[in-house]
């Protein structure tokens, strides 16, 4: 190769992550040579896969195979596969990182993709990646019914705050016969960050809990927007989180429910039917760790309910909890008094 295609070559490579819509026309310029010349420079680079194409006709962008930024819409239909994605745009911008950070990722990217490929009812998916300040960050954004309203209508909820509650227990999904219902519980783990927006409700995950978000509202007008941060300096590992909850002989069989969730946080937990929703799906799981952290109080219905009803109903389910204040603690010491 002469000189002038090497540095070409070397340009193209330095420039493309700021100009990732004009390099071609920006090579043409700096090397008074045509466009037909410099897309042909810029294809063998992809070729040579040191960049990654996106796109089509005006939408195409390129990409450092290796880089920190991507981003990229494909049409949501039969022949879509969440690890050709993974793949084909961002298994090289990852591989150079720890092994537990690049199976966090792909475990991580993989499943929500995948949700959005079978549930959303949408006809576009986009995605965006950025390594930035210490973080990968991973933005999936579908255009369709929105993950909040789809669970609302499945299991006729009144509203569709309710929906993240089921989300946040596990074994919920809309379509049993092609998922557990595990795959938000565990990612949501693996991340050092996990956000939904939907229905104009943002809910994260971090350091163990879900709560609803303060960050900025984004413009996403229906759908689901999901935001996945790992960090570079993660110690997770994916087999000790799914070991946590599962083993051989029980398969997954732990989970931890947010009490907070099941009811709005203005009202005080006091009827059966709100402990019933809160309970709705918990008999699948062998233990039960209700987090009762920034519940106010609890009536005794409520609380008879849980930790009588239920638990007469599913002897083999064990109910722990954690996190009540002094009031909580004393209704529930009461309750099981009465049992």
């Amino acid at each position: 190769m002469d000189e002038k295609n090497i540095k070409i070559d070397k340009f193209i490579l330095n420039n493309v992550e700021s100009s990732s819509k004009t390099i071609v026309s920006l090579v043409s310029g700096r090397f008074n040579i045509s466009r037909q010349s410099a897309h042909k420079h810029v294809a063998r680079e992809v070729e040579n896969k040191n960049l990654v194409k996106t796109g089509h006709t005006r939408s195409t962008q390129y990409f450092l195979a290796e880089g920190k930024h991507i981003e990229f819409s494909l049409k949501i239909d039969s022949g879509l596969r969440e690890q050709d994605v993974w793949t084909k745009y961002v298994k090289s911008m990852i591989k150079k990182y720890p092994e537990n950070i690049y199976k966090i990722c792909q475990h991580s990217f993989t499943e929500i993709f995948n949700n959005v490929i079978d549930h959303s009812e949408g006809t576009v998916v986009h995605t965006i990646i950025d390594i930035k300040d210490g973080n990968i960050e991973m933005a999936i954004i579908d255009d369709g019914v929105g993950i909040f309203e789809k669970i609302k209508k499945a299991l006729k909820l009144s509203t569709a705050r309710e929906a993240i509650l089921h989300l946040s227990k596990g074994k919920f999904t809309t379509d049993p016969t092609k998922h557990s219902g595990q795959g938000i519980f565990f990612t949501s783990r693996f991340c050092d960050s996990f956000s939904i927006l939907s229905c104009d409700m943002y809910y994260t995950f971090a350091h163990d809990e879900w709560f609803l978000s303060n960050e900025r509202k984004l413009d996403v007008n229906k759908g689901t927007y999901i935001k996945m941060i790992i960090s570079l300096g993660s110690k997770k590992e994916p087999k000790k989180i799914f070991d946590k909850f599962s083993d051989e002989e029980r398969g997954f069989h732990k989970s931890t429910v947010a009490v907070a969730l099941s009811n709005d946080p203005n009202d005080p937990h006091v009827s059966r039917s709100q402990a019933k929703r809160l309970l709705m799906g918990l008999e699948k799981f062998k233990t039960i760790v209700l987090n009762f952290k920034d519940v106010e109080s609890v009536g005794q219905a409520f609380v008879d309910e849980v930790f009588r009803v239920f638990q007469n109903e599913y002897p083999g389910v064990k109910i722990h909890y954690v996190n009540a204040n002094k009031e909580v603690e004393s209704m529930i010491r009461i309750g099981l008094a009465n049992k």
